[in-house]
């Protein structure tokens, strides 16, 4: 999963970084199944048969100069430099390995071969079949042993990749505490917080999820579809347990304000808009988009206000500032790539915390298994999933599915998917397919129960289809089938995760990117100063 990125940061050789760059290429499966691990007797009878392949297994064995570090505690440039011999072995022992092979298979062309049967008796061509079906069955299961070592390779390199980052950001915080006149820390104690920030070999997300902290609702939140907001329509939200409504003042420009009367507490969406004023249906008394209460029938009017939120709208999305902090200046921009024009915009209500929602919309792993049904029915089970990502960085690509996807902060989800054929993934990168659809997915978080979910799908072909009737109903249901394969498995799961479960327990290489959104997530709750994974990391 780590693959190329991490290959370059290490600074490995152009032979190891061509051997290990395969796992980012496709069809390439059969010369990563044969790694080995340091320790291991290598096959001296083998090498000295190379023959005409010579170059191709010309490698030096790495163990020689391979650093004595055992039983030692590790800084980040010795892990480092571990971790680049263990690379340079799995080559090694790689090409060792597809050697032995190749030898094998040369005896048995050789004992098959017409000329040679004429000097041998069967009972000597059998006895050598038989001495050679056992190497190579022999030979097979150290590839079989060499396979399974690839994940721990790999896990290494991840390892290393978080050891990096987190060295990174242990040396800028040094240079501000510098800077600020702090005394600088000595190796010791910069070494100690990276060895504690290393990721366990679970996250722990488990138990009722607790209220949110004040620091995850410091974003712009996506809240609604500026075609849903009509002058005399309100829709009302439930947004980190506070219920709100959103409606468009006497400028059309659209207003959020606490969904309770300060009169007596009546929900204001039961009520109706008037020039541009939202108006109670108790007691008819009004207010402006920033919580003013401008009329008050049948009395004196009071200096009243209700709580309100910045509101903006841009992008045909209606966006709200929950937070206490300033608002930033700048939105997102979730707007479809140049090319696509917007078909569906679908908003939903689930039963289900926003986080595992994401979890499960970060997850492509899982669809040849649950979207059977649907989108994924036909889908082929490949043998290795991964998610290749830069090494700081919360988007990336899945292979072997033609999908680009991207968690934006602090709750959206972008993909691309490519379509070659109406239906169908073809195993090929997006930009080689020739038709795609983008989609993005907005996860409000409601409540720690609940989810207001987004929804717009947006195409890059068969522009005639916005256009034909009610077809706008035929994308929901279709979006409502694709959801429910996954709601009946995350309501379970959250059930589990309320009476105790780890739904985190055993992180793989295709959790990718749901890992690195939980890292994120836990840095804003504990008020990092500077969150993992940003552009600047």
């Amino acid at each position: 999963m780590i693959t190329v990125a991490t290959a370059a940061a290490l600074s490995v050789p152009i032979s190891i970084y061509k051997s290990t760059k395969l796992l980012t290429k496709r069809g390439a499966k059969a010369r990563l199944r044969v790694v080995a691990v340091f320790g291991e007797e290598g096959n001296a009878s083998a090498t000295d048969r190379k023959g005409l392949w010579g170059p191709l297994f010309d490698v030096e064995d790495p163990r020689s100069k391979a650093p004595q570090l055992r039983g030692k505690f590790l800084d980040v440039n010795q892990a480092l430099e571990v971790a680049r011999y263990d690379i340079q072995y799995l080559d090694w022992r790689a090409r060792q390995d597809l050697l032995t092979i190749m030898l094998l298979h040369e005896k048995v062309v050789e004992v098959l071969n017409p000329l040679a049967r004429e000097y041998k008796s069967i009972g000597t061509l059998k006895k050598d079949l038989a001495g050679l079906q056992e190497e190579l069955a022999q030979a097979h299961r150290q590839v079989h042993i060499s396979e399974a070592r690839v994940a721990t390779a790999l896990d290494k390199l991840a390892y290393m990749e978080t050891l990096v980052n987190d060295r990174l950001l242990q040396e800028r915080s040094a240079t501000t505490a510098n800077e600020t006149g702090s005394p600088p820390s000595t190796s010791t104690q910069s070494v100690e917080p990276i060895r504690n920030k290393v990721p366990r070999k679970s996250l722990k997300v488990s138990g009722p999820v607790q209220p949110y902290p004040a620091r995850l609702k410091n974003f712009w939140y996506p809240v609604a579809f500026s075609t849903d907001l009509k002058d005399d329509t309100m829709i009302p939200i439930d947004c980190f347990e506070e219920p709100w409504v959103i409606f468009r003042g006497k400028d059309r420009k659209p207003g959020c304000v606490q969904n309770t009367c300060a009169h007596r507490a009546c929900p204001l969406h039961l009520g109706s808009i008037n020039e541009g004023r939202i108006q109670c249906p108790y007691h008819g008394w009004e207010y402006t988009t920033d919580g003013k209460c401008e009329k008050m029938p049948s009395t004196r009017l009071l200096d009243v206000r209700i709580k309100s939120v910045p509101c903006f709208e841009q992008e045909g999305l209606i966006w709200i500032w929950p937070g206490d902090d300033p608002p930033t200046a700048v939105l997102p921009s979730l707007l479809p790539p140049s090319g696509f024009e917007i078909h569906a915009e679908i908003v939903m209500e689930l039963p289900v915390e926003h986080g595992l929602l994401l979890d499960n919309l970060l997850d492509l792993a899982h669809a040849p298994f649950t979207h059977t049904s649907t989108f994924a029915k036909g889908w082929s089970v490949p043998n290795l999933v991964k998610f290749l990502t830069p090494a700081s960085g919360l988007q990336g690509y899945w292979d072997p599915y033609p999908i680009d996807m991207e968690f934006r902060p602090p709750c959206m989800v972008l993909s691309t998917i490519g379509i070659s054929k109406p239906g169908k993934l073809e195993g090929q990168s997006t930009s080689e397919c020739s038709t795609h659809l983008h989609q993005l997915h907005v996860c409000l978080p409601s409540s720690t129960k609940k989810t207001r979910l987004l929804y717009r799908m947006s195409l890059d072909f068969a522009p005639v289809l916005k256009h034909v009737p009610f077809m706008q109903y035929l994308w929901r249901h279709f979006a409502e089938q694709v959801l429910n394969e996954d709601l009946r498995l995350v309501v379970g799961q959250q059930e589990r995760m309320f009476n105790g479960a780890n739904v985190w327990n055993w992180p793989v290489s295709y959790d990718k990117l749901g890992v690195r959104y939980r890292l994120w997530r836990d840095a804003v709750e504990r008020g990092a100063k500077q969150l993992p994974f940003g552009k600047s990391d």
